[in-house]
């Protein structure tokens, strides 16, 4: 049997350690006033753990909308508001809308076109009450 020696053992590598990317962002004077007014409501010391949590947040909306959920505040009085971000509408799934075939008779596409292509008709005293409120 042999014996190794401390020379014949291969040094242990140990992982290396990431380097951290640094990040910079160019805020206008309102922004850059919202980041720290944030930062001092959450009580967060640094840029790094104030973006650090965004991006879990952010995280968290993109992955919902990507399953098709919707993303709402609710009151205690129960009102609620959806979230609509136009950047987090591009991650959601396309929705299907339902489809009718409806089956025309020659007769009641006649009479479809003939509507169609009529003038329309002036407004009813009703109709001009109602617009006035």
């Amino acid at each position: 049997m042999a014996l190794k020696t401390r020379q014949d053992r291969k040094p242990i590598q140990l992982p290396q350690a990431r380097r951290k990317s640094k990040f910079q962002a160019d805020l206008a004077p309102a922004e850059d006033q919202m980041v720290r007014g944030l930062k001092q409501q959450l009580q967060l010391n640094s840029n790094t753990d104030f973006l650090s949590d965004a991006l879990a947040l952010f995280r968290w909306a993109v992955g919902e909308r990507k399953r098709g959920h919707r993303i709402f505040s609710e009151a205690a009085t129960g009102e609620r508001k959806e979230l609509v971000l136009p950047r987090l509408e591009r991650v959601a799934p396309e929705i299907d809308l339902p489809r009718v075939e409806i089956s025309w008779t020659p007769r009641e596409i006649e009479s479809l076109a003939r509507l169609a292509s009529k003038e329309p008709a002036p407004p009813t005293e009703t109709l001009i009450r109602a617009m006035r409120g």
